[in-house]
């Protein structure tokens, strides 16, 4: 068995509806069905999670130590600001892919530096909700081979 925990950062609960152009159609429970069907009949347990709270998503990353192999996060704007987050995935030493649904290093400026990607294994972006999909697969082989990266 293989425990994820997949988290979603601020206002990617407004997905579908918020700038679509930019974020796409698909909900944030399309991206989320779209992981359970991906995980399915693999043995992977996921807790998945959304919070327009940093200090949430903090403690989700925290209580992750013991029970999760991985963590698939989508900091959401905390990308470019939460050396909170930072610190929290190197305090609990899981291996960590970071994903977004746009191509952040091609839209403003302020959007280009994370604060998550020096500590993750890789960042995945501007594939949509693929980006998911393609980090988890990403994730469940790094876990799965005991690879470095």
């Amino acid at each position: 068995m293989m425990n994820i925990l997949v988290l979603h950062g601020p206002n990617l609960n407004m997905l579908g509806v918020r700038e679509p152009e930019v974020y796409g159609t698909d909900t944030l429970e399309d991206i989320n069905r779209s992981l359970e069907t991906a995980a399915a009949g693999r043995g992977i347990e996921m807790r998945i999670r959304q919070s327009n709270h940093e200090g949430v998503l903090v403690d989700e990353i925290q209580q992750a130590l013991g029970w999760a192999d991985g963590i698939l996060i989508n900091p959401g704007a905390y990308t470019h600001t939460s050396i909170a987050l930072r610190d929290a995935i190197v305090a609990v030493g899981l291996p960590v892919v970071e994903v977004h649904l746009s191509d952040i290093h091609a839209r403003e400026t302020f959007r280009h530096h994370s604060y998550i990607e020096p500590v993750a294994l890789r960042q995945i972006c501007g594939h949509g909700s693929d980006s998911y999909r393609l980090g988890l697969e990403a994730l469940i082989e790094h876990i799965g081979t005991g690879s470095e990266g």
